[in-house]
């Protein structure tokens, strides 16, 4: 309300009946201000102040209910208390239905300015708290605003961040590949070809999440034909021809990604190094869904684990991979009907899974 007394507009060409209003609604704690006709009391209300409204049907000019729909149509405009002799009840649901708070017939002897009163009031308070629910309303939509502004810059700075550290990951990767390619002793290559292939792993999730529409989940199935790229372009690349991927599409969160990667380039370059000792072979990645359960394979056809050991072997990998095995909560184990290698990486999809013990890879 404008002021401690609600100010309320009369409109009517009764001139006598409007001072009858006057003096009786003053009584009650009113302000009253008094218009001719609706073009006049529209003019009035646009000037300002104004609280509520008493509006006549019957008048020169404009009449009521065009009035009303006029009001109606202001900004801000003030709760309206349709008054009017007749007794016609569709002028009432057509005037209710164009917006106006109230409804009442007035008499020429002002008797009716007690119920103008009550209405007037009730009005004004329907007014208020119509205004304090926009209002709510506002503040809320205004929240939800700023949270979504908040929450796409976020987005944005991830992925900027993912862009940022998956080119400096890629970056050390490409020099690890340049020193393996010139090294000429055969185990500082080695060390550095592995030490490439694990940061290619984590570089390639980067990579992944800054290119994803999620930067919550990567596509394992995507992720992991990636990262088989990145092995063959390694130094020991000319040995990867044979490398292959069978893998069904697979979300998961970006730490366990980082994880399987590591374990399939360590178990892939196990299979490179010891596999085929007279030449390259096929080497075979499979991922699938086994009811609750994520199945990663990684298989060759040569000597198998019985073989004797390549003393140059320093078990890191296995002890790079039991360590991821943990991370991931899963169970690694060679397949004792494979007449080559076969290593079957289990664990479960969701992070909800029940602690499994990882097994040692031969």
């Amino acid at each position: 309300m404008s002021s401690a007394a609600p100010t309320l507009l009369y409109i009517d060409d009764d001139a006598g009946l409007a001072r009858l209003v006057e003096r009786g609604l003053k009584r009650l704690g009113f302000v009253v201000e008094h218009a001719p006709g609706g073009s006049e009391g529209l003019e009035r209300i646009k000037q300002g102040g104004i609280d509520v409204v008493a509006l006549d049907q019957y008048m020169p000019g404009l009449d009521g209910l065009e009035t009303l729909e006029r009001i109606m149509a202001l900004p801000e405009a003030p709760p309206v208390v349709f008054v009017t002799a007749s007794q016609d009840s569709k002028i009432a649901v057509t005037a209710l239905k164009a917006g106006a708070a109230d409804y009442l017939v007035k008499d020429v002897q002002g008797e009716f300015i007690p119920l103008l009163q009550v209405a007037a009031e009730g009005a004004l308070r329907q007014a208020r708290l119509q205004k304090a629910r926009d209002e709510a309303e506002a503040e809320v939509r205004a929240s939800r605003d700023r949270f979504a502004a908040l929450a796409a810059e976020r987005e944005v700075l991830l992925r900027e961040v993912n862009h940022r550290v998956g080119n400096s990951l890629q970056i050390i990767a490409s020099l690890l590949h340049l020193q393996a390619n010139s090294s000429t002793q055969d185990d500082v290559k080695a060390a550095l070809t592995n030490a490439m292939g694990r940061v290619a792993a984590v570089a390639q999730v980067h990579r992944r999440l800054y290119t994803s529409q999620d930067l919550k989940s990567v596509l394992l199935n995507q992720y992991l034909d990636s990262l088989l790229d990145d092995l063959r372009r390694s130094a020991e690349g000319n040995r990867m021809s044979r490398l292959t991927l069978k893998a069904e599409p697979v979300e998961i969160d970006p730490d366990r990604a980082v994880a399987i990667g590591i374990v399939v380039n360590e178990l892939v370059m196990n299979a490179v190094k010891y596999a085929y000792p007279d030449g390259p072979g096929p080497i075979h990645v499979e991922l699938k869904i086994e009811a609750d359960d994520v199945v990663l394979s990684i298989t060759d056809n040569g000597v198998g684990l019985n073989a004797t050991s390549d003393p140059r072997s320093t078990g890191m990998g296995q002890r790079i991979v039991s360590a991821m095995a943990t991370k991931l909560d899963a169970t690694v184990a060679p397949d004792p009907g494979h007449d080559g290698t076969r290593i079957v990486v289990r664990f479960r999809l969701t992070k909800e899974a029940p602690k499994r013990a990882a097994a040692a890879v031969g």
